[in-house]
């Protein structure tokens, strides 16, 4: 019988190439996202120079048998081949065809070796823990809490989708998570996890991070990737090579991601931790400068889009996400900028009450963001429901109420303002419509 092998070939970019025994040589084609495993989805295939047998055994540095085996012609023709291979790897018929050119098109024919399989879905929606005292027993497992941007990253045929939690695909922003994709080669995944970046004392710095959230231009991104590196923190599998686990208990989900052994220079898996009390976790938290501990239940199933008690952060500082709905004039230092946004959040019935102003933690470069921003925005009326005090609407620039960003305070006051805020940076992972104010 004929010989066939795909190599895994990490060159410009990662793909596979295919190689078919035919005629004492080596037709081949170039697979961008590898060999399709399922029928409902068709990859490319392109066309390239035929191979002398000999390289079928063929390694190096940057290239390696992903599978190889024999296989049965059932069609062969100009534009045509039907070919039933017999892998390691791939079982099964397959069909490659012509759509023009050098491009093909290649087709799994069977059904998926894995009954259930299921493709790496196109969304799925981070589940959220809500804000609570701590809870103890040994049904817990203890994360740090990373002051970062939350991130869903789709991984297949080495390439990467970067979702945030308002559905915004960022890799454009972070394209170190390129490698993270090419590093799992044909794996295909869904991970969960926070990006950071890291300040000096080797610390999630949510100020740094700031910097890169809205920088996509290539010359300004070679700079920052220097100067202000991302690192994901990845805490969670969500599917793993045609089987969803969303159902599955967070311990095998964490015991299937430490499996994986993601690390590189900018991702890592860090540890959870189950054997220690969930009050001395928050402490070491606390003496390292971090923003806190998540305790989750280790049967918990993943709860896609929802929030619940099933993950409950606990804080060492308190946090806020607020609309910004206006801004008014500084003065002194600050005359002719900002001198203070003015900050909403929405109530049960999803109107924006007041939730007082912010008028530290800025830097002059943020200012000037803000400014720049904030006068696209600009509108004649409050976007408040109600009328808020005279002495802060006085003089108030109103803007159209969908930015959103964070503030460190020290408590609610009685009248529901923040006592003591500091603005702290943009939520661009954040909509305006989900801002509730938290416990």
């Amino acid at each position: 019988m004929p010989i066939f092998v795909v190599h895994e070939h990490r060159a410009t970019s990662l793909h596979w190439d295919l190689r078919l025994e035919h005629d004492g040589t080596g037709p081949s084609w170039a697979l961008p996202k590898g060999v399709p495993l399922d029928p409902r989805t068709n990859h490319l295939a392109v066309r390239v120079d035929d191979h002398e047998l000999s390289h079928f055994t063929y390694t190096d540095a940057n290239k390696s048998i992903w599978d190889s085996g024999t296989f049965d012609v059932e069609e062969w023709e100009d534009g045509k081949v039907k070919v039933v291979l017999h892998g390691k790897r791939v079982e099964g018929r397959y069909v490659l065809f012509r759509t023009g050119g050098k491009n093909w098109m290649i087709h799994r024919m069977d059904p998926a070796t894995q009954a259930d399989f299921a493709p790496v879905p196109a969304l799925i929606k981070p589940m959220l823990a809500v804000t609570g005292p701590m809870p103890e027993g040994n049904q817990w497992s203890y994360e740090m809490k990373w002051d970062g941007v939350r991130a869903v990253v789709y991984v297949e045929g080495g390439r990467a989708r970067v979702m945030t939690r308002n559905d915004r695909e960022v890799l454009a922003q972070y394209p170190e998570l390129r490698a993270l994709a090419e590093s799992m080669g044909s794996t295909q995944a869904v991970l969960d996890g926070e990006i950071v970046s890291f300040d000096a004392e080797g610390r999630p710095s949510f100020g740094r991070l700031q910097q890169r959230m809205h920088v996509t231009k290539a010359a300004a991104l070679d700079r920052l990737k220097v100067d202000v590196p991302i690192h994901y923190l990845i805490f969670d599998l969500l599917h793993l090579d045609g089987r969803s686990l969303l159902d599955a208990p967070l311990s095998e989900r964490r015991a299937l991601l430490d499996g994986l052994k993601l690390a590189g220079d900018h991702w890592s898996t860090p540890g959870d931790f189950t054997d220690v009390s969930g009050d001395d976790i928050l402490a070491a938290s606390l003496s390292q400068g971090l923003e806190g501990v998540v305790a989750k239940r280790l049967y918990s199933k993943y709860l896609a889009g929802r929030r619940s008690d099933l993950w409950t952060k606990v804080k060492n500082f308190r946090t806020q996400e607020v609309v910004i709905a206006g801004w008014k004039p500084g003065a002194g230092r600050r005359e002719g900028t900002i001198g203070s946004l003015l900050l909403g959040i929405h109530d049960d019935d999803g109107n924006l009450v007041y939730a007082g102003h912010v008028g530290t933690g800025f830097t002059d470069q943020v200012l000037d963001e803000l400014s720049t921003m904030l006068g696209r925005l600009e509108r004649k009326t409050s976007p408040y429901a109600a009328e808020i005090p005279r002495a802060d609407s006085k003089d108030a620039h109103w803007v159209t109420p969908s930015v959103v960003a964070e503030v460190r305070f020290g408590e609610w006051t009685g009248d529901g303002r923040l006592r003591h805020p500091s603005y702290r940076g943009l939520r661009t992972d954040k909509t305006a419509s989900e801002v509730r104010r938290e416990p």
